[in-house]
């Protein structure tokens, strides 16, 4: 008995000697949420190094209140229940102050619930299906309307598609950004035979068949376009297939929405010239700030390495994340997320991006034509677009909006003015 007490007293004494060391930490934990292995690894890893430049060059300039930030880089190794465990440990056991991270949806979706319960903040910078809105979360990343919905356009005002394909890696992202584009294509008057939608595994390696089939679309003579929502190194195997099968961008156009600068760099792209990506950034970006961004990432991480656009979400949210803390005062999460709304920093293609009340930012559109040398001709940019966390191409979502500065809700009913807690697809 005096055994367990005394172990006891030890345990109590060891806790409250950490409590005010914890207190007086110099230093602002910032997590480091991506997949440096794993099928994801291949756009990933580039996230963890874009974090960790970052934050080098905040602390060269002295840190903010005084602090300097510490990287702590988890390995959610792609197995997407694990963003959940890894997040819980950023947040309990390492004691971060705010994290960035995630690619997938499903990585996501895996974290959100762990971040709802601690009250954890997570900034998140990849394209996603919207139908979303947490208050632990900001998306600094396109919804929908700032990427889909306008390449779709592109698609079908400038190149004159008339059939689609609509490819997508077997998880949430895919299935419900095909979902809208469904129904904005039927709205758009495409009969809906005319909409070839097809899933396929993370890590899918055998296209053979599938791209055969996206041929065989164009059979009666109508023009074929692919939208592609293929996710991680399985887009390596699609567009080797493209290619052994001859298909040119002439014939069968492919706009894809998660294969940029990093994943073409691993591509003889020989084959590939003239298919499109729709992102809000590109390397290729033609003004001061991003000459200077780039320049500073490749003495940074190598003379070979390419910027993306989801590094300029993270560079995008990090300052933003620094402003709100100057203004706050504070890392508290609470007074942070109040911080948020409204500030704006530069984002990389000559414009500003704004931090909304629903937790999305405002960017440009760009759509980019693949060149031999795996950049990007940007064809198409547009002004800054609001982002919207639901769609107005689905019924249920149409009636919906996000509001957490005044609201305080981000599912809010405008049909009967009540806020729905449980969110979409969750």
């Amino acid at each position: 008995m005096n055994f367990f007490k005394n172990a006891l007293a030890g345990t109590l004494a060891f806790g409250a000697s950490l409590a005010p060391l914890h207190a007086a930490e110099d230093t602002i934990k910032v997590g480091v949420l991506h997949s440096l292995s794993g099928t994801m690894a291949i756009s990933e890893t580039t996230l963890k190094d874009t974090m960790l430049m970052l934050i080098a060059d905040q602390n060269a300039k002295g840190g903010v209140l005084g602090k300097q930030l510490e990287a702590v880089v988890v390995d959610p190794a792609s197995d997407w229940p694990l963003f959940a465990e890894k997040t819980r440990e950023l947040l309990t056991v390492e004691g971060v102050d705010v994290i960035f991270g995630a690619w997938t949806s499903v990585s996501r979706k895996s974290a959100l619930p762990v971040l709802e319960e601690l009250n954890g903040l997570m900034f998140y910078p990849v394209q996603y299906e919207g139908e979303e809105s947490s208050k632990n979360v900001f998306y600094t990343g396109a919804a929908p309307n700032q990427q889909a919905i306008p390449a779709t356009d592109y698609f079908l005002d400038e190149l004159g598609v008339e059939k689609f394909a609509l490819l997508g890696t077997d998880y949430v992202y895919p299935r419900t950004t095909n979902n809208i584009l469904e129904s904005y294509l039927m709205s758009k008057g495409v009969a809906k035979d005319d909409i070839f939608v097809n899933y396929t595994p993370f890590g899918h390696s055998d296209w053979s068949k599938i791209v055969s089939d996206v041929v065989a679309l164009g059979a009666d003579g109508k023009k074929v376009g692919v939208i592609s929502t293929i996710n991680g190194d399985a887009n390596i195997g699609f567009y080797k297939e493209l290619a052994a099968a001859g298909v040119s961008a002439d014939d069968i156009p492919v706009v894809a929405f998660s294969v940029g600068e990093e994943e073409l760099s691993g591509l003889d792209t020989a084959n590939l010239v003239g298919h499109l990506a729709a992102w809000n950034y590109f390397q290729s970006a033609d003004t001061e700030i991003n000459a200077e961004f780039v320049k500073k990432w490749k003495a940074f991480a190598g003379e070979e390495r390419v910027t993306n656009d989801p590094m300029e979400a993270h560079v995008i949210g990090f300052n933003m994340y620094v402003k709100a803390v100057e203004a706050a005062g504070s890392t508290d999460v609470d007074a942070v997320r109040a911080a948020m709304y409204g500030i704006e920093v530069p984002n990389l293609t000559g414009g500003m991006a704004k931090m909304l009340p629903n937790h999305h930012l405002t960017k440009p559109v760009l759509i980019g034509e693949i060149q031999d040398d795996g950049q990007f001709d940007i064809i198409s940019q547009t002004a800054e677009v609001p982002g919207d966390a639901w769609t107005d191409f689905l019924p249920e979502s149409a009636v919906l909006k996000s509001d957490w500065a005044t609201l305080g809700c981000g599912m809010y009913n405008t049909e009967t003015s009540t806020c729905v807690q449980i969110q979409s697809n969750y």
